[in-house]
């Protein structure tokens, strides 16, 4: 099971939860797909409508920028740690 690590903004989206386990592992896309299908609200913030990351997320694998390490392809191993964070703007 990997679990995906959800921020305080991003709760709400996924019914107050800041641990969520999914059965999918394999690709960051097949995760992504079963946390859009579960919690689509969700799903919708972290990714835009053609699929792809949405500019201002950052996703990591296992401490790993998925940008640096493939995208969606980046391989999520069973047991991994996936951890979702909004960009922050502000001054």
């Amino acid at each position: 099971m990997v679990t995906v690590l959800v921020p305080g903004a991003l709760r709400v989206e996924a019914a107050g939860q800041s641990r969520l386990t999914v059965e999918t592992a394999g690709t960051l896309a097949a995760v992504l797909d079963e946390v859009d299908a579960r919690w689509p609200r969700l799903g919708r913030r972290i990714r835009d409508e053609q699929g792809r990351l949405r500019r201002y997320v950052n996703v990591y694998v296992d401490g790993e920028d998925c940008r640096q390490t493939g995208g969606l392809a980046t391989a999520v191993p069973p047991s991994a740690e996936v951890q979702v964070l909004p960009s922050v703007a502000g001054g």
